[in-house]
């Protein structure tokens, strides 16, 4: 009885101790389990236990190693469900993960992008949202390495969020754009999931709605951070930028801002998420960025996960039995005495029958040590059978690249020889073109057609065999890759083998274990000994049966991994074979590259050489158009000394067609230059361009010689000199062209100046408006306001447009300064043209009015006064607003004076106000047009009085004003200051009055030429109109009317050639 008493516990106990590599065997196996119950393609969302235990796993290994050589292994493309249940994992991994997760994700960002194109492009309704939820973790895990600062869980403080964004505006801004895109992708993943919902009107206690559902409490999450980090930003921005500049990014937040509203009200109704989540509510109305003191109403929105009761934890597979073991040989030692009384000092059948037991288990413990030596022997045989592989593996691998290596050397080397060959074939070709080239000449150029399409065959016969080269690179590449494939399915089998034998051996131990508690029962059969001998014996043989099972599946192992070891070793020599026979089609493909190279070589070198004859072809196809442009531009120029060309005559208004042409011309012929530097192989559009130049500068040339011959002395020397200065700039730009040096620097700017000068004096030499007859002064009323009306709306554009190119080229206080002077300009401009239009419409109402049974024409030529009173405040106020628009044009760019504006703004002030005067002579004082003209009058004044205003202002602002610190300064040199000071005063003084004089002056012959302006007016009525004297004389002979017309015409005159 004692030899039972003394049997050691430890042999039903398991070891308490494990070793390192136990224990990330354990930890391996643990999450294997974890990641196969939580990504299926059950339809039914995760348990949260299995993803707790994936996520402690990351802390545990500080990173997702582990995870990943899983989740690789998944069948991802098989299953929609499957990837959407991944996609949902790896997002609770990123966001509660050990930090390391996001840089272990980023290596496998092909993997996350490749699932969600295949996805993507099936009509599978998970499909769609595998692609979205790949998107939305793509995006998550680019704006977390770009920015370190956020978390994945994306809880930071206000004062990390402050200083991640900084104080520069285009970080500020930058960070703003992208957190939106973010909020983008985590509202359409939402809207997705919905959008299904809908359409099958599903319930969200059902299991398939559900596995939809759960993603989206990761999403609530984010949201609820992004949207409290984008308010932030956006009132920061509105701090540091003009409201205009942000319109963009408030109507995108806007928009945002109903998405997320809808979202978490749709969230909130569902019962799912109501006892999981606590989702915030959203204030009823966007944050106004536009009020500062509004950031102080925001509330951050705080999403709250209520705490969860504990799911039942999933038995351990091993029972720890180490403490009751100890005090087991006791109480079967009490039961047998209980039930036998003590031991007397006899053995009888009884006591042999128990020592025989305890021989047998003593026996089969000895089989048992011996079964898990064994075991582990067995283990360590395959681990070294492992080790061997990894290590063949890797010598497999150094030898691919020492392969590779002495690719790229022997393909240098290729380069070099090819560059020797290039090198020779060059200088024997250069020696046998110097032998043959003046006896080969004529033939080669016979044959140069015949040779060419030669050629062009061979190319593409080249280009052929190249393509199929290329097609067995390919496939030999392919066959590369299989050969990687195998190797990779090699090691996943070694790899499987692996846990295989290790899964085998945990049965071991449990059946084991099973042993164990089998020697307990017979400890306890033991108490009733007569009826537990049979059972005994039967169970003896029960356990001889188990360890010749045990024997029978320790040789099928054994057998198991002979078989993967053969297979193994026809596998290597497949590989060996493959490798052999790829090098073989390499060294085939690299010498048939080398003999296509050395083809390609000789072509080229013939299509060069017949380039650059075509080449000189063209140029002296433009040499010869060169010389005949010449010649006929010398032609034109000495027709202006030719006392036979003095009878020719032409007239102003032909003049200024044929330069204007002329003119246009220069821009053909640019284009046409520019085409010929870039490509000179082609000199057509050149050629033609230099063609049409010359005759129309000719022509112009010989009508302004022509129209000079009927003007006054002084025009007339004038135009003769700037047509002589046309044909000279022309020539000297037709001579750069000769010149292949000079040719890509010619410029037509030189040129286009004469032009503009021919132009000018022609525009001088036309008849002008004071030459109409009186019945047409009602035609040229409406004329005027008509005209008038388009320069007030050219120029309301054009302000416009130096709006928006302020806006790109300047920015702070500049841009401030000139949005304010160019806003109160756009207003003047927007009154003056309702000035004119309500003048307008008093004009019709005083002709209607006043002019009985005779028509308008007559009523105008009997007020002529009147009438030309109203032209020529239309013709002030339509001057004025193009002279504003300048004026703004120039201080934008910074080369006019804000003066300038200001006299602009009182010229035009005065402009409309006799524009006023003029409409009301004749107007009746209870008409309504009057009252509205009085109105608008006195709009346009405010305007002037803004423009002013906004001007001074913004000179103000612009200018740097010099600090007056004379605390240094001596008494003497304080007078001294003193001194000069008054001295600049009484010159400005001086200098001031002399203007004064001038400006008097100026106003005064300002109205002597009103004034004979006036008196040229009285006469009108008279039969025959005085002849005026200067330029006003000439225009009639220029244009030589035909029989019956009058000799002055106040219609645009029928442009006429010149009378050779």
């Amino acid at each position: 009885m004692n030899s039972i008493k003394s049997v050691p516990a430890r042999v039903l106990s398991r070891r308490s101790g494990h070793s390192l590599e136990a224990e990330r065997e354990q930890f391996d196996k643990s999450q294997a389990v974890s990641i196969s119950k939580a990504i299926n393609t059950q339809e039914a969302p995760v348990k949260e236990k299995h993803a707790r235990r994936i996520i402690l796993g990351t802390h545990h290994e500080k990173g997702a190693f582990t995870f990943w050589s899983y989740a690789i292994g998944l069948p991802l493309p098989s299953s929609a469900i499957l990837s959407w249940k991944f996609c949902h994992v790896l997002h609770k991994v990123l966001r509660d993960g050990h930090p390391n997760v996001l840089q272990d994700c980023q290596r496998y960002r092909s993997n996350i992008r490749e699932t969600g194109d295949l996805w993507g492009h099936l009509h599978d309704r998970y499909g769609q949202l595998v692609s979205i939820y790949t998107r939305l973790l793509l995006t998550k895990i680019s704006f977390h390495i770009k920015h370190p600062e956020f978390p994945p869980g994306l809880e930071v403080s206000d004062e990390v969020l402050e200083k991640t964004a900084g104080t520069d505006v285009n970080n500020i801004f930058q960070l703003t754009v992208e957190l939106f895109d973010y909020l983008d992708c985590e509202l359409k993943l939402s809207e997705s999931v919905f959008r299904q919902l809908n359409t099958s009107m599903a319930v969200s206690q059902m299991s398939a709605v559900q596995c939809r559902l759960a993603p989206l409490i990761q999403v609530i999450q984010d949201c609820s951070h992004l949207y409290h980090y984008a308010v932030k930003l956006m009132f920061k921005l509105h701090s540091c930028l003009p409201a205009d500049t942000l319109q963009g990014h408030r109507d995108r937040f806007h928009e945002q801002f109903r998405s997320l509203k809808n979202f978490f009200k749709k969230a909130s109704d569902m019962l799912y998420f109501k006892r999981l989540i606590q989702i915030p509510r959203l204030p009823e109305s966007p944050p106004n960025f536009l009020r500062a003191s509004a950031l102080a109403e925001h509330v951050k929105p705080v999403v709250v996960i209520p705490e969860e009761a504990p799911e039942d934890e999933e038995p351990e597979n091993l029972i720890e039995i180490s403490t009751a073991s100890t005090t087991e040989p006791q109480i079967t030692s009490d039961i047998f005495e209980q039930t036998f009384g003590p031991p007397n000092g006899i053995r009888d059948d009884r006591d042999a029958q128990i020592e025989s037991l305890k021989k047998e288990v003593d026996m089969l413990r000895a089989e048992m040590e011996k079964i898990k030596l064994e075991a582990q022997r067995y283990i360590t045989q395959l681990k070294a059978q492992v080790n061997s592989l990894e290590g063949e593996v890797e010598e497999q691998r150094k030898q691919k690249q020492k392969a590779l290596v002495d690719n790229e050397q022997l393909r240098d080397e290729l380069e070099r020889l090819q560059r020797a060959k290039q090198d020779s074939d060059r200088s024997q070709r250069l020696c046998a073109e110097a032998e043959k080239k003046a006896n080969a000449t004529e033939i080669r150029y016979t044959k140069l057609k015949e040779k060419h399409s030669e050629l062009i065959n061979t190319h593409a016969e080249l280009l052929r065999k190249n393509a199929d080269t290329a097609k067995q690179l390919t496939v030999t590449q392919q066959s590369q890759e299989e050969v990687a494939r195998v190797k990779e399915q090699l090691a996943f089998q070694v790899e499987q083998v692996k846990r295989e034998a290790e899964m085998k051996l945990e049965d071991q131990s449990v059946q084991m274990e099973q042993l164990r508690q089998e020697l307990d029962a017979r400890r306890d059969e033991l108490d009733q000994a007569q009826r537990s001998l049979s059972h005994a014996k039967q169970a003896g043989a029960e356990l001889s049966a188990q360890v010749e099972a045990l024997h029978a599946e320790k040789e099928v192992l054994r057998r198991s991994v002979s078989e993967k070891e053969c297979e193994l070793l026809s596998t290597r020599g497949l590989v060996e074979e493959k490798e052999l026979q790829l090098s073989q089609e390499a060294d085939k493909a690299t010498r048939e590259i080398r003999e296509l190279q050395g083809r390609l070589l000789e072509k080229s070198n013939q299509e060069q050489s017949l380039q650059q004859k075509l080449l000189d072809e063209q140029f002296g196809i433009l040499q010869e158009t060169v010389r005949e442009a010449e010649d006929i531009l010398r032609d034109a120029v000495a027709k202006l000394d030719d006392p036979l060309h003095v009878r020719c005559t032409s007239s102003p208004d032909y003049l200024l067609s044929r330069a204007q042409t002329a003119l246009e011309s220069t821009d053909t012929l640019e284009n046409g230059h520019a085409q010929y530097v870039a490509s000179m192989a082609d000199a057509a559009g050149l050629v033609g361009a230099l063609a049409l130049f010359a005759h129309l500068t000719a022509d112009t040339i010989v009508n302004g010689s022509a129209t000079s011959h009927l003007a006054p002395t002084d025009h007339a020397d004038r135009l003769t000199e700037t047509c002589r200065d046309c044909g000279q700039r022309s020539l000297d730009y037709l001579g750069q062209l000769k010149d292949k040096q000079t040719l890509g620097r010619a410029e037509l700017g030189d040129v286009r100046r004469a032009l503009r000068g021919v132009l000018q004096l022609a525009q001088e030499l036309r008849p002008k408006s004071l030459d109409i007859k009186q019945e047409e002064l009602g035609d040229m009323v409406e004329k005027e306001m008509a005209s008038t009306s388009e320069a007030i709306e050219d120029a309301v554009r054009r302000i416009e447009e130096m709006m928006s190119q302020a806006r790109n080229e300047s920015s702070g206080v500049k841009l401030e300064v000139n949005e304010r002077i160019l806003n109160s300009c756009t207003d003047l401009m927007k009154a003056i043209r309702l000035l004119v239009m309500t003048s307008t419409n008093l004009q019709k109402e005083i002709v209607e009015s006043g002019r009985g049974a005779a028509t308008t024409q007559e009523f105008y030529a009997k007020n002529s006064r009147w009438t030309e009173g109203l032209i020529s405040a239309s013709k002030a106020v339509g001057w004025g607003a193009t002279q504003l628009v300048e004026s703004a044009d120039r201080v934008v760019l910074h080369t006019g004076k804000y003066e300038e504006l200001i006299v602009c703004s009182h010229e035009i002030a005065a402009s409309t106000a006799q524009l006023v005067a003029a409409s009301k002579v004749k107007a009746e004082k209870s008409s309504r047009n009057l009252g509205r003209l009085q109105e608008c009058s006195r709009n346009v004044n405010e305007m002037a009085a803004n423009v002013v205003a906004s001007t001074k202002s913004g000179q103000e602002q612009i200018e740097e004003k010099d600090t007056m610190d004379f605390s240094g300064m001596s008494l003497i040199k304080l007078k001294k200051e003193e001194m000069e000071t008054q001295v600049k005063v009484l010159e400005l003084e001086k200098r001031l009055e002399g203007e004064r004089v001038r400006l008097g002056e100026l106003r005064k012959q300002h109205y002597a030429l009103a004034g004979a302006y006036e008196a040229a007016e009285d006469g009108e009525a008279k039969p025959a109109p005085a002849p005026r004297r200067g330029i006003l004389k000439k225009p009639p002979l220029a244009q030589k009317p035909g029989p019956g017309e009058p000799e002055r015409d106040a219609g645009p005159c029928p442009p006429h050639g010149a009378n050779f």
